[in-house]
């Protein structure tokens, strides 16, 4: 049985970033294996969105 080769997978996922994020080729290769995934994986929910009071709180916060 062999083991998969890593050039041929990089290549796909290569692909796969171009069409998904518009990533080219130099943008693919200097991401970490996190940053691609954190780019390709579905937003988790964590919660209820947040209501226009808290944001306009935060945006107070912010600039006060």
């Amino acid at each position: 049985m062999s083991e998969p080769r890593f050039g041929p997978g990089a290549t796909h996922l290569c692909g796969l970033a171009a069409r998904l994020l518009g990533w080219r080729p130099g943008e693919f290769w200097q991401a970490t294996p996190a940053e691609l995934a954190a780019a390709i994986a579905p937003p988790v929910p964590v919660g209820a969105p947040l209501s226009r009071t808290d944001l306009n709180r935060l945006m107070e916060q912010d600039h006060a």
